[in-house]
């Protein structure tokens, strides 16, 4: 059993990555452990994950092809505090309706990313839609084997136009469910044959493939884990500081003045952050037009718009090295 390490394999062996969620991989056996609340012991009033939170973990850790742990601490005299058991009723109560398109199936053939994950049995694919573009159908690459039905699962008509370069899925607005949408689709193989694809992010950010500079990189290992890894569109690559790093920036130049009102970020390995603030240059000075506390795994902040070309992510305080896989910036009207 490992970490997350690269090396030999051998009989039994397979990766656990810890409070985050792998990376896709059907090559090498791996379990996401996460814990339901902040930590694996019990604490009062200790942060519980919300039932979105944990559906969209458990949703991109079958996706990835991997499997979950997740953790509840009994209290102090044996048993599960009373809003944990809640908790996993709730998502006791979600598989009940779609466990189908998670039990006894693999990750793929779309990669999981912020859009959502997928996973595969037979001649099916269940597709796990978080994020739908703010205008037109939801865009998957195209696979090489046939639709044949579509079925919204969470309710209302879908509809699925699939060409030589894209696989269109649209379900109206309102039966688009707030926390995962599911839809099944009939392929006219078996699913697992077709080859894994990334699905092209939708997030719309001004801030994707910008130029991007930071105070800290990870064993300045830049090709792996630099500025850019957080502009990039891919919930797969972060920037990465060095152990014990408790203060750090990340900057974007955008390229020109754009008013900025909105900001998604997604940390890994949360909660290291324990206070930031996100910034624009004035052509003078870093001024903050957000300061917050913890970002979660994927925090996003409303401010009043701010006209700039240069914004950046500065952690003021982290319990350990901040490491971050998207830092994205939106002009919203």
């Amino acid at each position: 059993m490992a970490g997350s390490t690269e090396g030999p394999d051998f009989v039994g062996d397979f990766d656990t990555p810890e409070q985050r969620v792998g990376t896709f991989n059907r090559e090498r056996p791996w379990e996401t452990c996460m814990t339901i609340c902040r930590q694996w012991a019990w604490k009062p009033n200790d942060e519980l994950k919300t039932l979105s939170q944990c559906l969209q973990i458990l949703l991109r850790t079958v996706g990835g092809d991997g499997n979950l742990l997740l953790n509840v601490g009994p209290m102090p005299d044996g048993q599960i505090e009373a809003r944990q058991v809640e908790r996993l009723k709730e998502i006791g109560a979600w598989l009940k309706k779609y466990g189908d398109g998670v039990y006894g199936t693999r990750g793929g053939p779309f990669k999981p990313g912020s859009w959502g994950a997928s996973t595969c049995k037979d001649n099916k694919i269940y597709l796990f839609i978080f994020t739908w573009p703010k205008e037109g159908p939801f865009v998957l690459p195209p696979i090489n084997q046939k639709v044949l039905q579509a079925v919204a699962r969470t309710g209302g008509q879908v509809q699925v136009v699939a060409s030589e370069d894209k696989i269109t899925v649209d379900v109206p607005a309102e039966n688009r469910d707030p926390i995962v949408t599911v839809v099944e689709l009939t392929v006219s193989g078996e699913a697992f044959e077709i080859p894994p694809v990334a699905v092209p992010a939708v997030s719309g950010a001004v801030s994707v493939d910008k130029p991007a500079k930071a105070s800290n990189v990870f064993q300045k290992q830049v090709a792996h884990y630099g500025p850019q890894m957080a502009f990039d569109d891919n919930s797969e690559t972060r920037w990465a500081t060095d152990a014990g790093t408790q203060a750090a920036w990340l900057e974007v130049d955008l390229g020109s003045a754009v008013a900025v009102n909105r900001a998604v970020i997604e940390e890994a390995y949360a909660p290291r952050v324990r206070k930031f603030q996100i910034e624009y240059h004035d052509g003078k000075d870093w001024v903050p037009c957000f300061q917050g506390t913890t970002i979660g795994e994927r925090g996003e902040f409303r401010f009043p718009a701010v006209t700039a070309q240069r914004f950046r992510l500065n952690i003021l305080d982290a319990s350990e090295g901040p490491t971050i896989w998207e830092f994205q910036l939106f002009s919203e009207k």
